[in-house]
């Protein structure tokens, strides 16, 4: 059978035993797992003659709902038997053949981040203290082109640090503050380090003049960015050529795993609320 190549999407939890998506010497990421899931089951032979590639690379602890890699495959992929030997927190879920010269990087039209703050607001002490309306601003603020070399990891490999950005959201859901972030392209850490200056502006930290200071490429500002067991990376876009196939049972699988973890820290947070009470007798 003639090789082809394929674009998969597909989901995981940044647990702390991986190393980010990547992958790296001696770590264990998200990348190996699927490349040893993938050579277990004879669809490559291995990595290096695979044209393998990540449509976005994230760091150890973030995770993603509609991340996607493109391929070589010796077969066609049935998702389930790639599922049936990778951990519950990795799955595939829908596929699409491409061209051979297709990359899944350069190719995507779009990328949507979520940033979840990871402390309920009702458990702030200076929840009450947030402005609100200027953290709503700011997000207004970073909407369009810049230069966000100050909102990134900086580096040496990283020359262009222009960024468009399509659409900057903030919503409060379920005593959760929400980000959403949407653009073809970000920098390295740059949704974190947007949502780190956005809450200390909210606190009070800085003032607004600061954070339009931080749009200057001139200078160098440093700081430590978000948590990033806050960010999400929720999908990513192809133009109208690319018509991914959703597989249903990969699809249940991914559902019923998401729900069992759910209900397990629903009961957790239950459990916990009833542990700092002191009216029971």
């Amino acid at each position: 059978m003639e090789r082809s190549r394929y674009l998969l999407k597909f989901y995981y939890i940044g647990k702390t035993k991986y190393y980010g998506s990547q992958r790296q010497p001696n770590l264990l990421t998200i990348e190996d797992c699927i490349l040893n899931a993938l050579r277990e089951k004879n669809y490559i032979k291995n990595r290096e003659g695979s044209g393998f590639e990540f449509a976005s690379r994230t760091d150890k602890l973030v995770s993603a709902r509609g991340a996607c890699f493109s391929i070589i495959l010796e077969k066609k992929p049935i998702l389930m038997e790639i599922n049936s030997i990778l951990p519950v927190e990795i799955g595939m879920w829908a596929y699409s053949k491409v061209p051979l010269d297709f990359s899944s990087r350069y190719s995507a039209i779009l990328r949507h981040y979520l940033y979840l703050v990871p402390t309920p607001l009702s458990m702030q002490k200076n929840f009450e203290s947030l402005n609100i309306d200027i953290m709503y601003r700011a997000c207004k603020q970073l909407e369009g082109s810049h230069n966000f070399v100050n909102f990134s990891k900086r580096s040496e490999k990283e020359t262009k640090t222009e960024r468009k950005i399509d659409s900057v959201e903030l919503s409060i859901e379920d005593d959760f503050m929400l980000f959403q972030f949407k653009s073809r392209a970000f920098l390295r850490q740059q949704i974190r380090r947007m949502v780190k200056k956005i809450l200390d502006l909210g606190k009070g930290f800085i003032d607004y003049e600061d954070f339009l200071q931080l749009f200057d490429p001139l200078e160098e500002i440093s700081y430590q960015p978000a948590d990033p067991r806050g960010v999400v990376l929720w999908n990513v876009v192809y133009d109208d050529t690319i018509i991914l196939k959703e597989d249903e049972k990969s699809m249940e699988r991914m559902e019923k795993y998401f729900f069992k973890r759910e209900s397990y820290f629903k009961f957790k947070h239950r459990l916990f609320g009833l542990l700092q009470q002191n009216n029971f007798s």
